[in-house]
């Protein structure tokens, strides 16, 4: 009659909890990981919108003017053909920054004003950026423009 040792069963019993711990640790850690990049993404959506309604707001006081608004968020204005842009670089602690030091961007695209000499209406789209170009938050904004200054001789 072969006689088993008590002790080979109880190394068994603890390799089996062991395991199962070690399945658990791994769930747990996966968990909280994916909650920890999810608390990240909404911090930076929370922070975007709170901008973009900034933005837009400002937009709507100046009348719509890309420089006035550029001028007031601490960014640049690129006038083209269609209408100007006006870009506001964010550090990672949403702080108005160098384009070197960027994590966000807002994009503010104003439509050229058709009838200038009138209140019309100014459209624009902002959008609020990663840099890596991945689009946090997109409103269409509109403001009542003011008429330009016509100069009498």
């Amino acid at each position: 009659m072969t006689h088993r040792s008590k002790s080979t069963l109880f190394l068994i019993e603890q390799l089996i909890v062991i395991a199962v711990f070690a399945i658990c640790a791994v769930a747990c850690i996966s968990i909280l990981t994916a909650a920890y990049f999810n608390a990240i993404d909404t911090k930076a959506t929370n922070h975007s919108i709170i901008i973009a309604e900034s933005s837009a707001e400002v937009f709507k006081a100046v009348g719509g003017d890309p420089v006035a608004v550029a001028d007031f968020l601490g960014g640049t204005t690129v006038t083209g053909a269609t209408g100007a842009v006006v870009m506001v670089y964010y550090d990672s602690t949403w702080q108005v920054c160098s384009r070197d030091n960027a994590s966000f961007v807002l994009y503010l695209v104003v439509d050229a004003q058709r009838n200038p000499g009138d209140y019309s209406l100014v459209t624009g789209r902002l959008s609020i950026e990663r840099v890596t170009e991945e689009e946090l938050i997109s409103l269409t904004i509109a403001a009542r423009g003011r008429p330009q200054e016509v100069s009498v001789n």
